[in-house]
This record gives structure tokens, C-alpha cells and sequence, in this order.
């Protein structure tokens, strides 16, 4: 991001921000306002008119682009299944039989769920009702659902309830659902009462485990959750590009590559 673009409008700079965001993944106040050859207080001003469209989402010294928006579950789930199915199967095979864990409300998640061995005697906590229905005859699997009012766009509960009831929990491993995730902002997520559910539950998991499909990794979403510390192990797709994963690798996050479809049905065959 070396150049030096003088005297351009407002409007020009924040269309060259939109440009070397969707380039670069990132941009930094101090070098815009070294490349435009205006104040920084310039370049956050238009930062923010830029955050106020959704078309960046502002964190410590500069910007990231916005995490994708979805949709509905049913939209989502139908939305790279093959791909969620292997981040799934990739997650599943981590936990250990006899575990605890908590499966946080989401269309990857619910891969996860499904991909979990009867007779395991592995106790899923959850706040999505469907990923307890996907279990409820799995033989072998203890189903914790928690309660509260029943979001149909994230299909989670959520509110005061689920919080009071999540307090309860200490899960050995948290799969957590993730809007946005960069190593510098972290997890971050699109719903207020769903960052807290989700900060709160981060808070007391032994480990943490992320899927995040390519398009998720070095964006942000609204509502911070959690930091990406010595406790996560990112779960990526196959094809992820290496430079995407290196700020995550420069902190030593734990990171597995899930499997191509190939090799997935060669594994079952």
C-alpha cells in the first residue's frame, strides 16, 4: 500500500480504501493518511463514514473488511454444505470420548453435531434447539439443551435465561460460531446478545475451537467476543491461502486444515 494519491476527494479516498481493503485485508489510519497526504483525523472520519455503510469495520489503528452477513439458518445451511461438512468432521475428530463440550448455535456448528460417534459418552451442551434434534437419537451422546427466547435468525436462544443457565457451564471444549475472526480483532460477531452469550461461554472453556469457512477469516463483525489466544485451534478450509493464516500462525494459534472432499471419501470408502 505504497501509493502516494494527493488531493483526491472524499468520496475518491474512500473508494481507494474500499479498493486496497478488498486487496489488502487490512488498512492502517497512519499509512492512509501518509498515501492521501491528510490528517489521520481525515482518515477516521472516513473510516467511519465507510463503517456507517458497512463497507469496513473499524478496529485498533485502522480497519478490516465487514464479516460476511448470511442470512437466515435454512439460508446458511444450504449456503457450502460440502465444504461445513468437512469443517465439521475435521472438529469432531478432536474431541475426546467422554468430554464435555459446548456447540454454539450455527449451520458449521450443526456439521459438527452431526459428525460426532455414537457411543462416544461425549456431553453436548447447547443453545440451538436443531443441534440438539440432530442428536436426540445418537446413542451414547448426553444432550444439554439450555433455554430462553429463540432467536429464528441465528436459531439460538438467547437473552437473560440462556445467560443465567450458560454461567453453570465449564466445558472442556467450546465450539464457537464465528461471524468475523482476525488474529489482531478476534471473534467477533454480527448480534449484541449473541457476543455475550459467546463472551461468557469463552470465558470458561478449557479450549476453544473456531471453523471458519474462507471468507470469515481477517474480517470483523460488530461485537467483539473474544481474542485469539493460546486456547484456540482454528479450523480452516483446505484451500485456505497461506498469507491469510499467517498473522495467526505469528501467534501461534493452533491451526488444522480440514480435508478436501477427495480425500474425505477415500477416508469413508
Amino acid at each position: 500500500m505504497g501509493e502516494i494519491l494527493p488531493n483526491l476527494l472524499a468520496e475518491q479516498r474512500q473508494a481507494v480504501i474500499r479498493e486496497w481493503l478488498q486487496r489488502d485485508g487490512r488498512v492502517l489510519a497512519a499509512q492512509l493518511a501518509v498515501n492521501f497526504g491528510v490528517s489521520e483525523d481525515t482518515v477516521r472520519r472516513d473510516l467511519r463514514e465507510l463503517a456507517a455503510r458497512d463497507e469496513c469495520r473499524r478496529v485498533y489503528g485502522g480497519a478490516l473488511p465487514p464479516a460476511p452477513l448470511d442470512g437466515s439458518l435454512s439460508e446458511r445451511r444450504a449456503q457450502g454444505r460440502d465444504r461445513k461438512t468437512l469443517l465439521g468432521r475435521a472438529i469432531a475428530r478432536t474431541i475426546m470420548p467422554g468430554s464435555s463440550v459446548f456447540i454454539d448455535a450455527g449451520s458449521t456448528n450443526l456439521a459438527v453435531a452431526e459428525a460426532l460417534p455414537a457411543d462416544s459418552g461425549i456431553t453436548v451442551i447447547t443453545n440451538a434447539p436443531s443441534i440438539a434434534c440432530s442428536l436426540q437419537d445418537r446413542p451414547g451422546i448426553s444432550v444439554v439443551l439450555l433455554g430462553g427466547r429463540l432467536d429464528p435468525a441465528s436459531g439460538a436462544c438467547l437473552g437473560a435465561q440462556t445467560l443465567r443457565e450458560a454461567e453453570r457451564m465449564r466445558p472442556s471444549v467450546l465450539v464457537l460460531g464465528v461471524c468475523g475472526v482476525d488474529a489482531e480483532a478476534g471473534v467477533t460477531s454480527h448480534d449484541l446478545e449473541e457476543a455475550d452469550l459467546k463472551a461468557l461461554l469463552a470465558a470458561r472453556a478449557g479450549e476453544i475451537a473456531l471453523a471458519a469457512t474462507n471468507e470469515k477469516i481477517g474480517t470483523a463483525a460488530s461485537f467483539f467476543v473474544a481474542p485469539i489466544d493460546r486456547r484456540v485451534h482454528l479450523f480452516v478450509e483446505h484451500d485456505c491461502p497461506a498469507d491469510a493464516l499467517a498473522p495467526f500462525e505469528a501467534l501461534g494459534t493452533a491451526i488444522t486444515r480440514a480435508e478436501t472432499a477427495r480425500a474425505s471419501l477415500g477416508t469413508r470408502s
